[in-house]
């Protein structure tokens, strides 16, 4: 009991420490910091006047500094005096090394009103610092809650031969024996469920904010719509294709074997010719804002219907990760269809949703792990187990949250996408946490659904932050 209460303070301060840190990280990447430095050009005290909100700025980001250093140090004591992973102890102290450093630079950084390349240095140690406390409480919550699960060497499950026409299964309530208007209903419904609209609205952000992120409070209506339009449009049709593609080890999980195609709901014949005619409506609408974005978006349907569907999903554990693409290239679109080209910020923002992209959906990953293996796709759960998975769910947090500093340090955001990262950050870090101590199905959703609303909220943060503040 004393051990557990133990290993619990150290998580605790761990995570305090880490997400005290991380305030830092996306305070100091705001251009009111940099501001404030030239409001506040003497440290440790500010010799201007104090009601000044340069002044304030200055003066709130020092005193936060101070607490999250007695944070650092008291997670330190807390990972010293326990018997945790050697791993953690040389992390912890990592961090505990640099913060002396971090405040020196802080103070040069004040004396020089924000001259290069103090900011940019100031800036890496804190990301510096928020690595090394991320990755302790990753390990020392592997060494915590993790088992000695033995990981049966996967066996992939060969796709299945496609059915005959005579093998088909009717669909589980034919379409024949309804009414006309409910089987026109039907038929409509299941074509809109073969777009995969659940992705739509998210993916759709995403191209917002790079929309919003590179043209600001010139961004045109015709842009928007257009860029939309075309993005729904690709979108359907890599569902479709992947729909078409998937659909015999569909039929193997439960989650998905309600599928049109593994229904037979729809022939594939005329899925196919959905998709080809929704991937050419797309490109059409693309190329009516650019060329470049025409061209992104037939690499977006490329890549997920081929690369990530046939090679990465039945082949290699790391499709996940590598398959986080296909949700960065919106990113891109939005920004080249104001722009006409790729920008360092469209590529920093596409940047956020690849690393996003593994903390997301190892959730759903663990949550339906039985059915994953049951489909024969070797995800990260099925290939290495729920231990090392829940590890790798915080350590992609972590390079979320740093990548979202990075974008708002490269784009100039302001402190309100600063507050939002910082807020529904802590929020998606403690349902991770969570997620280690109850492994449960419904702790793995509970982090799936704060991960969704994490990015949820930072995409609409960052188009108010580009077009209204």
């Amino acid at each position: 009991m004393l051990k557990s209460r133990v290993h619990s303070r150290t998580t605790g301060l761990l995570s305090a420490a880490a997400v005290g840190v991380y305030l830092l990280v996306v305070a100091g990447a705001t251009a009111s910091l940099a501001d404030a430095a030239s409001a506040c050009s003497t440290w440790p005290t500010c010799q201007g006047p104090l009601l000044e909100s340069g002044t304030l700025v200055a003066l709130g980001h020092r005193v936060l500094a101070a607490v999250v250093g007695v944070l650092v140090v008291a997670a330190a004591l807390a990972v010293l005096r326990s018997d945790t992973d050697r791993r953690v102890r040389i992390a912890t102290l990592a961090a505990l090394v640099l913060f002396p450093a971090q405040v020196g630079f802080g103070a040069l950084l004040a004396t020089s009103s924000g001259a290069a390349p103090f900011p940019g240095v100031h800036l890496l140690i804190a990301v510096s610092i928020f690595g090394a406390l991320v990755m302790a409480l990753a390990w020392h919550l592997e060494a915590e809650t993790g088992s000695d699960e033995r990981i049966e060497e996967f066996d992939p499950v060969p796709a299945p031969e496609p059915a005959t026409d005579d093998e088909a299964a009717e669909p589980t309530v034919p379409l024949s024996a309804r009414p006309l208007s409910k089987r026109v209903t039907a038929r409509l419904f299941a074509y809109f469920r073969l777009m995969k609209p659940r992705l739509m609205w998210l993916l759709c952000l995403v191209a917002a904010a790079g929309m919003a992120l590179a043209a600001g409070t010139d961004l045109q209506t015709r842009t928007i719509v257009l860029t939309l339009g075309g993005g729904v449009l690709a979108i359907g049709a890599s569902g479709t294709f992947n729909h078409v593609l998937e659909r015999e080890r569909d039929k193997r999980m439960d989650r998905t074997s309600d599928r049109p195609l593994a229904t037979h709901e729809i022939p594939k014949g005329n899925a196919v010719v959905f998709g080809i005619g929704l991937a050419a409506l797309s490109l059409a609408v693309f190329w009516q804002v650019n060329v470049l974005a025409a061209a992104l978006g037939l690499v977006a349907i490329l890549f997920y219907s081929v690369v990530y569907t046939l090679v990465l999903k039945p082949n290699t554990v790391q499709n996940t990760v590598i398959g986080g693409a296909a949700g960065a290239l919106p990113a891109l679109i939005g920004w080249a269809a104001v722009t006409g080209d790729i920008g360092v910020p469209g590529l920093a923002l596409a940047g956020v949703i690849f690393v996003w992209t593994p903390a997301h959906f190892y959730n759903l990953a663990l949550a339906y792990k039985d059915d994953y293996e049951r489909g024969g796709f070797p995800m990260m759960p099925v290939v290495r187990g729920e231990t090392e998975t829940r590890k790798h769910i915080l350590l992609w947090l972590g390079a979320t949250l740093a990548l979202t500093g990075g974008l708002i340090w490269v784009t100039g955001l302001s402190w309100l996408t600063a507050a939002a990262t910082a807020v529904v950050g802590a929020v998606f870090l403690w349902a991770v946490v969570r997620l280690h101590r109850e492994q449960t199905e419904a702790a793995a959703f509970r982090a799936f659904h704060a991960s969704n609303a994490y990015l949820g909220v930072l995409l609409v943060t960052i188009v108010v932050d580009a077009l209204a503040v």
